[in-house]
């Protein structure tokens, strides 16, 4: 723990001789938890960014037809009954 601590250079309040695990912890604490609501807003921020460029590649398929829709033009006997009339 000693060797952790004086990698992060946590130096002792004042009035103690060493670093308690109680000091590095809640400093410890209060940085992951802080980190890990950043984490949650960008990740969230992302995913909207990936369902707004989905959302336009629809649009643009959308716009772009594969296909030509023509109209039906009557043909058959059907047509030719009314023809007559």
């Amino acid at each position: 723990f000693l060797e952790t601590a004086a990698y992060f250079c946590m130096k002792p309040k004042m009035g103690e001789k060493e670093v308690s695990p109680h000091s590095f912890f809640s400093i410890w604490h209060e940085f992951s938890s802080d980190f890990k609501e950043f984490w949650k807003k960008e990740n969230k921020l992302i995913l909207q960014e990936r369902v707004k460029e989905a959302e336009e590649v629809c649009r643009q398929k959308k716009g772009k037809s594969l296909y030509n829709i023509r109209p039906k033009h009557d043909s058959g006997i059907v047509s030719n009954k009314y023809s007559y009339v």
